[in-house]
């Protein structure tokens, strides 16, 4: 049975570089030849043609260009080097281009993307800045693929009691996106429906309708402590959950050992003025309710083990 480790990494390695994630940056070309020696393994999304990619990306990065956004897109990708030349230069290919050796360990890395046991995939937003990432892992290993452009990818394989760190570093706030204060407490329990509406009432430039369904639902809301908000906080705290927003980050976990692909759960986030704040809905005598909490990037591992636990159950 398979086993997890998201606690803190080993503090004796073998030697000075065992265990260590391996980082290499790879054009889509590259990704793709990469792909093509792994005996065509397939990757998180659609490689068959440029147009192809182009989509495939879109769908997956939740974003839809326009007319003059995929012409420069495609400008943009043909532009980039010969993807047998360009690794061949970075001692990632050797050999001749049409039947040289790919480096092993993209190999190995690009193949356990294809056959892994559990998958969570990343979508993280921050401000103008919105990264997709796949993270596949399989026994003892994890690999993991990321890009923000759908040009440029990262690939990273490291051992499992690494991946902690790893989702930690995906939800770091890019540096300039400077954190400010926040209307939003570190923790709140309130009615999901409430939170629901109020938000989107807010969105829709209908922020008075906020007052009249906090009154609708007085007294269900409440801080860390249990206490009880007024409803001039509350409805502070329901305005900032929506006008603070700047970005979000969403986790989904799927058991793919099998056959067919299981999701297992989701998880999220959102970003409001002073960091990150998980949204955590469960069930509660009077229906489903939801705790916002406030987190750090090193939470994030922590809010996946218990669903990662059950798939590897």
């Amino acid at each position: 049975m398979a086993t997890i480790d998201l606690g803190p990494p080993r503090p004796t390695p073998h030697d000075l570089l065992d265990g260590l994630p391996r980082r290499v940056a790879l054009t889509l070309p590259e990704l793709h030849l990469v792909a093509a020696r792994a005996n065509g393994a397939p990757l998180p999304f659609d490689l068959r043609d440029a147009d192809a990619a182009d989509r495939g990306l879109d769908d997956r990065l939740g974003r839809s260009r326009g007319s003059d956004d995929h012409a420069a897109y495609a400008a943009a990708l043909g532009r980039l080097h010969d993807p047998a030349t360009s690794l061949s230069r970075r001692g990632l290919l050797v050999g001749g281009p049409d039947d040289g050796a790919v480096d092993e360990g993209l190999l190995g890395a690009v193949g356990l993307l294809a056959t892994p046991a559990v998958a969570v995939d990343l979508d993280i937003a921050a401000g103008p800045v919105q990264v997709k990432s796949w993270h596949r892992q399989s026994g003892g290993a994890v690999a993991a693929l990321s890009t923000q452009d759908g040009l440029v990818f990262e690939l990273a394989w490291f051992p499992t009691w690494a991946w902690a760190a790893e989702l930690a570093r995906a939800a770091v706030v890019p540096e300039d996106l400077p954190l400010t204060d926040s209307v939003v407490p570190d923790r709140l329990d309130l009615p999901h429906e409430l939170a629901d509406a109020a938000i989107e009432a807010t969105r829709t430039h209908r922020a008075d309708l906020v007052p009249v369904l906090v009154r609708q639902q007085r007294g269900t809301v409440t801080d860390g402590a249990g206490r009880e908000l007024t409803d001039s906080d509350v409805v502070s705290v329901l305005t900032g959950l929506a006008t603070e927003a700047r970005g979000r980050l969403r986790a989904l976990v799927a058991d793919v050992s099998g056959d067919e692909t299981t999701t297992v759960g989701v998880l999220a986030w959102t970003l409001v003025g002073d960091g990150w704040r998980a949204m955590r809905g469960h069930h509660a005598e009077e229906g489903l309710r939801l705790e916002v909490a406030r987190v750090i990037p090193e939470d994030l591992a922590a809010e996946l083990a218990p669903v990662l636990a059950e798939v590897c159950a």
